[in-house]
């Protein structure tokens, strides 16, 4: 294996790989390469198995007690209770193994969905293809904002600078040249050489693939390739933490019962046992791990949506979202651009006039509108997988706005194809939101124009003094504001003029008219540069002194969910803004037909805001619903005023000079056509693009934050039943009103099914009619310490007093905790029903609409039931059979407990307007 390939001239390794730089490889061969070196992925850290899993349930504390406990009773021949606790650990660990490897499963399938894409030439034409397919001798074209799929020697560079923090940890990125190397350097100095897994922060180029998988330099680091585990969320951590603090409460009550008991000359081993039980009973050890499942069925729902939840923590932020600063393009719009109007000084095509532009172009054969449409065709960044085909059945790869231009080009007969035989391209400026330009730098084929007529009629504007070929022509397309500031001329009627005050105030008319139609306007420009060999090193700086030649109109209607989604932002207490590139015109158009302001106060370009100190801008931030003109500078200050103001902030990006935006945003969103590095950066991405997916994002995040309370509050008031029945019966001095095989064989119940199912109950209908929570919000709300503490306190001496009733009336003391033993089951199965929803009342929900909970609590009453009818459970749980008065006055108990919740939840809701 060659590991220097940095001293091999491009030519040289291209010919070693047995491959034409032109052409790339054929399909065929890259079949057999794939064979031969396989799939260009890298070597992964070994996943758990289901058995590991399971295993891995044995290692709580918890589990590690009850097993001591039941080796006890086993010295002790206490058959029955070394029965019923090993039936606690072994149906504990089963539960967890299912909610632990339901969300593990469930997280690993979200990671696979989005698939890093490399451009590559295969048999003379640029396709994208799945980076896993890629093999030595792939010609592979690198953009800005792209990741880098494989080890590869540069072809070509033009102001190419590429991020190798993740291999070498330099974070200043690193301009690459095709230059071959004189001697053997390390790899962060290989400066012709891209490596995987880097990012293009600037420029374009290509480059030949000499290694991939894990033959490249960050396939052979073990411990940079295998995954990273996921990170526990702030809330899974504080869950935890809170889970610790409660077990060590918990621990320190058993013992102080276990004392009391003793004192109290009750058994021993019965005190030890009962304490272990309560001890048990009162952790709620399956809190984090049903988080987990509870984020990871919320990441799902989203992801049916067509949103992908790259992180855990942002499934539980989403629900918190409060501004939403969105571009037009594509999430609010349909992206399916389309030319309706161009304009030059010489002519304009109005869309809207009986003649269709490109029949008026046809019929006219205008020499300055066929430049306009050569120009947009040429200095494009968009490309034709199958440019062989017809046009209609082309496959354009590219941004929105290039692949319009591409397209209505070709709609005319200019197709890029034909014309970039024509012109070959030496240098290129590739677009970024700072320049808001593309400028490509083209060598004229004199040869060409004899075989081209469309070409002869243009022949004269680009001539000049043409000596052999060596003429060059320099084309830019992008913001016309923008091009007409550094154009000293201007085209018309097939002429270089004098740009003057009168023509700049018509073509800034013409724009304006255009942009209040809600229209991208795309603008024209060339250079004719006669002496090449005199001209600027840097390409850069003979963006000057252009040619304006015209500007075309492109219309992108807007989705038709769009206006309902903002209506439903509004109304759920969230505020959408546009934070767009275009133009403010074109903005106030888009703004104004989704229904946001658009009062002089209410908008805001970027050098506007260039103008601003933070404090005015900070007073100014709420009243702004649109920002023209922007670019990703302004981003970070339009989130940093809100985040301020104590708000949580979602914010669009597509570029790679977005990727300090979508870090700075609490929610950063990228869309699923935007580059890598936007999607590596991103909380949330949008795979349809779709603003609309967004709001179902928070709907699904507001759902998220409901089942976590809900599952808390049940599964804490479990936890405190027990301890405090035994407590205060130990306090008081009576007899035990339960044994431990009813404890056990009851926290088997509660925290068994009925607790898991919760995590799918599903979203409350009119959840995105209330407000955003605050950031800083409590998780416990004030409504769940009261149900889970004052609550699950007046039950219990509900209990109680049922318990010291039936003793002093001289019942049997096994009917009397055959009576509690049921109240605690009765209780706990009613009372999961008024926590399906902690703000609303039960009559104003339907009770049966998670099906898995009525299935878990049908289970429960049947457990519950068979402990006291059944005779193999009667002598294991020392229960007897309970009349039907009996069942009647539990019932009655089970439903006072559940009116006493809903009084308390009323009280709330009366309080707070829920």
């Amino acid at each position: 294996m060659i590991d220097n390939w940095h001293l091999f001239s491009f030519e040289e390794v291209a010919s070693r790989l047995g491959v034409d730089i032109d052409k790339g490889l054929s399909e065929a061969e890259v079949i057999v390469r794939q064979k031969q070196f396989g799939q260009n992925v890298l070597p992964k850290e070994k996943t758990l198995s289901k058995l590991r899993t399971f295993f891995n349930q044995f290692r709580s504390p918890l589990i590690y007690i009850l097993i001591i406990a039941s080796l006890i009773t086993l010295f002790l021949r206490e058959w029955a209770d070394s029965i019923v606790i090993l039936g606690a650990v072994v149906l504990n660990t089963i539960v967890g193994f299912f909610q632990e490897n339901k969300a593990s499963q469930s997280l690993k399938a979200l990671k696979k969905i989005v698939t890093i894409q490399a451009r590559v030439i295969r048999g003379g034409n640029e396709v994208n293809v799945d980076s896993a397919d890629l093999v030595p001798g792939d010609i592979i074209t690198l953009t800005a904002g792209s990741k880098i799929s494989a080890d590869a020697r540069v072809i070509s560079a033009n102001n190419l600078k590429v991020n190798e923090a993740p291999l070498t940890g330099e974070w200043l990125s690193s301009s690459k040249t095709p230059e071959t190397l004189s001697a053997d350097v390390s790899i962060a100095d290989r400066d012709n050489m891209v490596y995987m897994g880097c990012i293009v922060e600037e420029g374009k180029g290509q480059a030949v693939v000499v290694s991939t998988g894990q033959n490249t330099e960050i396939g052979r680091i073990a411990s940079l390739v295998k995954e990273t585990p996921e990170e526990k969320t702030p809330l899974q951590k504080k869950l935890a933490k809170f889970s610790k603090i409660v077990g060590l409460f918990v621990g320190l009550m058993a013992f102080l019962i276990f004392i009391g008991g003793v004192l109290n000359q009750k058994e021993v081993l019965e005190m030890f046992m009962i304490s272990v039980a309560v001890a048990v009973a009162a952790v709620p050890e399956g809190l984090p791990v049903a988080m987990t499942v509870i984020l990871a069925l919320g990441m799902q729902r989203i992801l049916k949506r067509k949103g992908l939840v790259r992180q855990l923590v942002a499934a539980e932020t989403l629900g918190s979202t409060s501004i939403i600063a969105t571009d037009k393009t594509l999430t609010l719009t349909e992206g399916n651009m389309e030319a309706v109007e161009t304009i030059t000084l010489s002519c304009d095509i109005i869309g809207e006039r009986e003649v269709d532009w490109r029949d008026f172009f046809r019929q006219n054969f205008d020499e300055d509108q066929i430049l306009l449409m050569k120009i947009l065709a040429l200095s494009n960044e968009a490309f034709v997988e199958n440019p062989q085909d017809i046009y209609p059945l082309w496959s354009i790869k590219g941004r929105a706005t290039d692949k319009a231009l591409l397209t209505a080009g070709a709609e005319v007969g200019l197709k890029k194809y034909d014309l970039e035989r024509a012109y070959s391209k030496v240098e290129e400026i590739p677009f970024n939101s700072q320049n808001k330009f593309i400028a490509t730098l083209f060598q004229a084929d004199p040869l060409f124009y004899k075989e081209s007529l469309i070409e002869k009629s243009i022949l004269s504007l680009i001539r000049g003094p043409m000596i052999h070929g060596a003429e060059q022509v320099l084309f830019v397309s992008g913001a016309p504001e923008k091009l007409l500031s550094i154009s000293s001329n201007v085209q018309k009627n097939g002429q270089e003029q004098k740009i003057t005050d009168d023509m700049v105030v018509e073509l800034n008319n013409q724009l304006e008219a255009l942009a209040k139609k809600g229209l991208r306007v795309v603008g024209a420009a060339y250079k004719k540069i006669n002496n090449p060999e005199q001209r600027e090193k840097k390409l850069e700086k003979e963006v000057k002194e252009l040619t304006f030649v015209g500007f075309i109109g492109l219309k992108d209607p807007l989705r038709e969910e769009a206006k309902t989604a903002i209506n439903i932002c509004q109304k759920a207490g969230m505020r959408p803004i546009i934070v767009t590139g275009d133009h403010l015109l074109t903005a106030k158009a888009v703004g104004k037909e989704l229904g946001l302001k658009i009062g002089k106060e209410n908008v805001l370009e970027g050098q506007d805001l260039d103008k601003m100190s933070e404090k005015e801008f900070q007073e100014k931030v709420k009243d702004i619903e649109i920002y023209a003109r922007v670019e990703p500078r302004h981003k970070l200050r339009i989130i940093s005023a809100w985040q301020e103001r104590g708000k949580v902030v979602a914010m669009t990006g597509d570029g790679v000079n977005d990727a300090p935006a979508l870090k700075k945003a609490d929610i950063g969103v990228a869309l699923g056509s935007g580059t890598d590095v936007a999607k590596e950066v991103s909380d949330l991405v949008l795979l349809t693009d779709n603003f609309n997916i967004i709001v179902s994002a928070v709907e699904e995040g507001r759902a998220i934050i409901d089942n976590i309370r809900k599952v808390i509050t049940y599964l804490l008031s479990s936890s405190f039943t027990e301890t405090i029945l035994i407590g205060a019966s130990i306090i008081l001095g009576w007899p035990l009103p339960v044994i431990v095989v009813q404890i056990l064989w009851i926290n088997l119940i509660t925290d068994g099914l009925p607790g898991l199912a919760l995590a799918f109950e599903q979203k409350e209908k009119d959840i995105l009619q209330r407000k955003p929570e605050d950031k800083e919000a409590r998780l416990f709300t004030g409504e769940m310490k009261v149900i889970i503490f004052i609550i699950g306190i007046l039950t219990d001496f509900l209990l109680l007093g049922l318990f010291w009733w039936l003793f002093k009336s001289g019942y049997d003391i096994q009917y009397v905790r055959t009576m509690i033993f049921a109240g605690l089951g009765i209780n706990s199965l009613f009372y999961i029903f008024s926590c399906k929803s902690l703000r609303k009342n039960i009559w104003r929900i339907n009770p049966f609409s998670n099906k898995f909970l009525i299935v878990s609590v049908l289970f429960g009453f049947f457990m519950l039931v068979s402990g006291v009818y059944l005779p193999a459970f009667q002598t294991l749980l020392r229960t007897v059979p309970l009349a039907f008065n009996d069942w009647l006055i539990l019932g009655v108990l089970g439903f006072a407990n559940i009116i006493f919740i809903e009084i308390a939840k009323y009280y709330f809701i009366a309080r707070h307007k829920i």
